[in-house]
């Protein structure tokens, strides 16, 4: 077969090229020294510029925190081209982006101007590390904190270490502003000594002989939960103080979590799963049973709301109940557990 003679002399030139500009007959360039490498007074004004750059990042940080507690959330700036903008967003962003950004800054001045730029070929290794190699690498991490100037260079070390530890602060404080904290609001309800038991959606107080024996009341609150939810302007307290009320024969009650806590046989739970917080009301009259449709735990309202099948692993709290001088029926105090699914600091 006979090649064609143009591309025959295209790959002698390409031969050729290759060798004349191989990678052995590449010009090195020569290495020229900084300004800071030779005029120890550009060194030092650079580590000041360094130094300034983190000091002005931990007082930027400061300054989040200041802008957190002084400027009010409803105050409103009117910017040019962008328009109106919350004062206190405006303040905590800018306090926070211009924190990390002059760390950002200080560490590429201190790269360009005062750590070390020769360049280092490092051969490829094998990947299994021996002693030799682990000795190497702390050698060379020794030798890139020389060079940094790291340790010789208090006023920079301690700036940097400062603007680094007050950084996380804007988070804690943003944690913060997430919301009061609840305190005891996961352990305590709306109910107290004295207040009526009211029949939810139509609020009508309950007697005891509104309730046959083997009865039941899907849904019961405290007769002032309107003016409760009205005050907080949530139904936060309605679920966690919502129970049922059953009537059984005093003598089919094996237990109670509250001595004497019942009237006659009439004994209120919470009505919130201890699983997953689901509302129950499938209740067994024969077997005394009370089930949550959402994942079967079962509960035993005639042995002190104990869980007897499923994934729940806290028994129904009871609400003491009594009768006042009317003759309906109060309670006599809170639930003495928390409602609702277990949570990690319930103890």
């Amino acid at each position: 077969m006979t090649q064609h003679p143009s591309n025959e002399i295209a790959a002698h030139d390409q031969h050729g090229a290759h060798g004349a500009h191989g990678e052995d007959s590449l010009p090195e360039i020569p290495h020229v020294l900084r300004q800071t490498d030779i005029d120890p007074r550009a060194a030092r004004r650079a580590e000041r510029q360094v130094a300034t750059m983190f000091g002005l990042s931990a007082v930027s940080t400061i300054l989040f925190v200041v802008a957190f507690v002084a400027v009010k959330k409803d105050s409103v700036i009117n910017l040019p081209v962008i328009g109106p903008i919350g004062g206190q967003n405006l303040a905590l962003g800018m306090a926070s982006g211009l924190a990390l950004f002059l760390i950002g800054a200080g560490a590429i001045q201190w790269a360009r101007k005062l750590m070390s730029d020769e360049e280092i070929v490092d051969e490829r290794k094998s990947f299994s590390s021996d002693d030799e190699t682990r000795d190497a690498v702390v050698e060379k991490f020794r030798q890139g904190t020389d060079e940094s100037g790291f340790t010789k260079r208090p006023i920079i070390r301690r700036t940097l270490l400062a603007a680094m530890a007050l950084v996380p602060i804007p988070a804690i404080v943003l944690l913060r502003d997430l919301g009061p904290l609840p305190e005891k609001k996961f352990r305590t309800t709306t109910w107290a000594k004295g207040k009526r038991i009211v029949a939810d959606v139509s609020y009508k107080p309950i007697r005891p002989e509104d309730i046959p024996i083997g009865g039941l009341v899907a849904g019961a609150l405290p007769a002032d939960i309107r003016e409760v939810e009205e005050l907080q302007g949530n139904l936060n307290e309605r679920a966690k103080a919502t129970i049922i009320l059953v009537r059984m024969d005093p003598s089919e009650i094996r237990g109670q979590q509250i001595p004497g806590g019942d009237v006659d046989g009439i004994i209120a739970f919470s009505k919130i799963c201890t699983h997953l917080g689901c509302p129950i009301a499938l209740y067994q009259q024969r077997t005394k049973h009370l089930l949550c449709p959402c994942h079967q735990s079962t509960f035993d309202l005639a042995d002190k709301g104990d869980v007897i099948f499923g994934p729940a692993a806290r028994r129904l709290p009871q609400l003491p109940i009594g009768v006042d001088n009317e003759g309906y029926l109060v309670a006599t105090g809170d639930f003495q557990e928390p409602v609702g699914p277990s949570f990690w600091e319930r103890g």
